[in-house]
């Protein structure tokens, strides 16, 4: 089957749309659907989506359109505009403005995704603390390394072994 837009390449995209209960059919080739891809991405972008979802009724007020942040002076017309923001105290900044946008597109301002498997529940306690010390990192990962020999799961000592290396490496160059 023939490309339906360039006529000449064989189709190996097939699309089939359906609205209103009419089904409409296309076949592209792959250069003509990256072709569209393209325009389409010109055309409508992602600052395209955030803007509309930024224009519902009682989402933002006059007080709030004013919002500029600090540290780079990006204004929230212009994160409207662009659909990204300029710096990481925009967060801060447009903090009012961003978390209704972000329930309204999420359902909550919560993360509550999955973490990696092999984050253990001792790697998320020391990724909540703000400060550890490379010592105690040491004792840590040494604990860590008897459990996995003890449980043979010989990969993962591997792995603990060689970190412990590099940090006893990183404490004794500070010394």
């Amino acid at each position: 089957m023939l490309c339906d837009i360039c006529h000449e390449n064989e189709a190996t995209i097939h699309i089939t749309e359906i609205i209103n209960d009419e089904a409409k059919e296309l076949h592209v080739c792959q250069q003509c659907a990256e072709a569209e891809s393209i325009k389409m991405q010109q055309s409508f972008g992602i600052a395209d989506l955030l803007s509309g979802l930024m224009e519902f009724p009682g989402l933002v007020d006059d007080k709030e359109q004013a919002l500029k942040c600090p540290a780079c002076g990006m204004t929230y017309n212009d994160f409207k505009k662009m659909g990204r923001l300029g710096c990481s105290e925009c967060y801060d900044a447009f903090k009012k403005v961003l978390l209704p946008l972000i329930k309204n597109i999420h359902g909550s301002t919560n993360h509550v995704g999955k973490e990696p498997p092999r984050v253990t529940a001792t790697e998320r306690q020391i990724k909540k603390m703000k400060v550890i010390s490379k010592k105690d990192r040491v004792i840590e990962l040494r604990e860590k390394l008897q459990k996995a020999i003890q449980n043979e799961e010989y990969e993962e000592a591997a792995a603990l072994r060689d970190r412990i290396k590099a940090l006893e490496k990183e404490n004794k160059n500070e010394d």
